[in-house]
């Protein structure tokens, strides 16, 4: 676990360049929800007192909620003031509900957690995969290739993201689909707050990681499937350590 002088995003000093203000008072608006053991359903505090809470503009705190319903926390509703999100998810509203994006801590007990349901989905994908969910997952491999050589970011991104989904679908549980599906929308929320979006260093390697665990899958060899996850989880959690450290002292 990381060390307690850097275990919070939070206390980066605010003139850091790479974090602007409404996002400091997003993280602090989670705070403020965890703080007050609110649930999803319940009413928060006004625009008007929040701001007077943080020390800060109305004008601030509407740009952070922009940014927490953006990614689900927050739901905003014309003449009726800001809740907390239920977004229905199978963990959101028990354990999770507590995530905050900026935390390290949290961030990397959320690596391990994602390292635990993946080795375990490749694994069972290995196992269980039908030809077409084969054709998806390869689809999906290609779409990250296609996204990084081109640049293309957002495409990169759904490539990501078909390939994480596209192996648990394969995996055929139920469960490990929502844990994937969960603890990626997680890592979503820590790099759109904490990252500001700015991670994805390992791209190139990325691709040829999904590569090898497809593969596995494909030639129905389980043990070398969970391997190449594991690397995988483990070669992108490095990559949001680099970035960090980059962040907190470059």
């Amino acid at each position: 676990m990381v060390s307690g002088n850097i275990s919070r995003m939070v206390e980066v000093q605010s003139d850091s360049p790479y974090r602007p203000g409404y996002e400091l008072v997003a993280e602090r608006i989670l705070e403020l929800i965890a703080e007050a053991g609110l649930r999803p359903g319940d009413r928060m505090p006004t625009e008007k007192d929040l701001a007077v809470r943080l020390d800060t503009t109305r004008g601030m705190v509407r740009e952070a909620v922009k940014i927490l319903s953006a990614i689900g926390r927050v739901r905003a509703h014309r003449g009726r003031g800001l809740y907390v999100a239920d977004d229905g998810g199978m963990l959101g509203a028990t354990r999770w509900g507590g995530f905050l994006p900026t935390d390290l801590d949290h961030v990397y007990m959320l690596f391990e957690f994602r390292r635990v349901q993946e080795v375990a989905a490749s694994r069972l994908a290995a196992l269980n995969a039908t030809p077409a969910e084969l054709r998806a997952i390869e689809a999906a491999v290609e779409l990250c290739r296609q996204g990084h050589e081109t640049g293309e970011v957002a495409l990169f991104e759904q490539g990501d993201d078909d390939f994480h989904l596209g192996v648990a679908v394969a995996s055929h549980n139920q469960f490990l689909v929502a844990a994937v599906q969960e603890a990626r929308r997680l890592q979503r929320q820590s790099s759109t707050i904490g990252l500001h979006g700015g991670v994805g260093g390992h791209a190139a390697e990325a691709v040829e990681e999904h590569a090898a665990i497809h593969r596995a899958i494909r030639d129905g060899r389980p043990d070398e499937a969970a391997a190449a996850a594991a690397a995988h989880l483990d070669n992108t959690l490095e990559d949001y350590r680099r970035e960090i450290q980059r962040r907190l002292f470059g």
